[in-house]
């Protein structure tokens, strides 16, 4: 191939990625601006402060569209799964880039790649049959379709995410560090504790934010085994509708252009700004240990 059809190939092959990247982008406002476009006919017919403030979720009701009792519901959940999957994900890809033999890694890495294959529906109806069940008979309730029960299905959910990323954060870390560390005297695990991990810190926030998206967009799991109570929960053994599950359920049913409707985008709109908030710091603390790796 001649220099100058090299050039021109380089020179469209940039303007077909440019392309690309700019209609993700375009298809990504688009969706904002539809959201946005009809939550703000929902936010005319309703006082926003009632919206964000009220206790209930009853669109039956007078004046029963408030998005407080699904934030609350959806920050359990998933407050409740990171709480589980942190400290087991981080121990785990520090145990697989730190200690495990090569001939165990070479089997437990593709069986965590293969956990986030399973589809959801099937980790709900686990969560209906086995879990949920477990949980009531443990403590003592008629049900075990509650917080808990989905806390638990959701940090499966999200452990992947978190091993993968954070064990390429910790591998990342030059083997200089550690040497330097046990030379001084420090063992193994003081190295991993007080030099490796904190050296790691950025990757491993990515890793939990981007775990934390995964499990804030969760819909089918939760749906399944949650309960779909919208009250406002007090506790994590208490029935709880996500926001996710609220859309799923009844957008399929609402009436066209009504309140009801209107509001389901509302809501939507909540959803769609928290996660991109919670996926940009993530790729924000990516971004800084690709830099350190360089």
């Amino acid at each position: 191939m001649s220099l100058k059809k090299r050039e021109t190939t380089d020179r469209l092959l940039k303007v077909v990625f440019k392309a690309t990247g700019l209609i993700t982008i375009g298809l990504l406002g688009g969706i904002f601006f539809m959201l946005l476009y009809n939550s703000m006919a929902f936010f005319v017919r309703i006082d926003p402060i009632d919206f964000f403030t009220g206790s209930q979720w009853n669109p039956s009701a007078q004046g029963g569209y408030s998005i407080f009792p699904l934030l609350v519901s959806t920050a359990l959940v998933a407050v409740g799964s990171m709480v589980i999957a942190i400290p087991l994900g981080i121990l785990t890809a520090a145990y697989l880039s730190e200690f495990a033999p090569k001939k165990l890694q070479s089997w437990l890495k593709p069986a965590i790649e293969m956990l986030a294959a399973i589809p959801s529906v099937a980790i709900g109806f686990l969560g209906i049959v086995l879990v949920g069940p477990g949980i009531a008979s443990l403590m003592g309730l008629q049900n075990g379709l509650n917080a808990l029960n989905g806390s638990l299905l959701l940090a499966v959910m999200a452990l992947p995410t978190i091993i993968t990323i954070s064990e390429d954060a910790i591998k990342g870390v030059p083997q200089t560090y550690r040497e330097a560390s046990l030379g001084l005297g420090a063992n193994r695990w003081e190295t991993l504790f007080q030099v490796t991990l904190p050296a790691a810190l950025p990757g491993l926030i990515a890793a939990v934010m981007l775990g934390l998206g995964r499990a804030l967009g969760e819909t089918m799991t939760v749906l399944m085994a949650t309960g779909n109570a919208s009250a406002l929960p007090h506790g994590f053994l208490d029935s709880i509708r996500t926001i996710t599950a609220t859309i799923a359920i009844e957008m399929g049913e609402v009436p066209y252009q009504t309140t009801h409707y209107f509001a389901l985008f509302a809501i939507a709109t909540v959803l769609f700004l928290i996660t991109l908030v919670v996926n940009l710091l993530g790729e924000y603390f990516a971004s800084r240990l690709r830099k350190f790796h360089s």
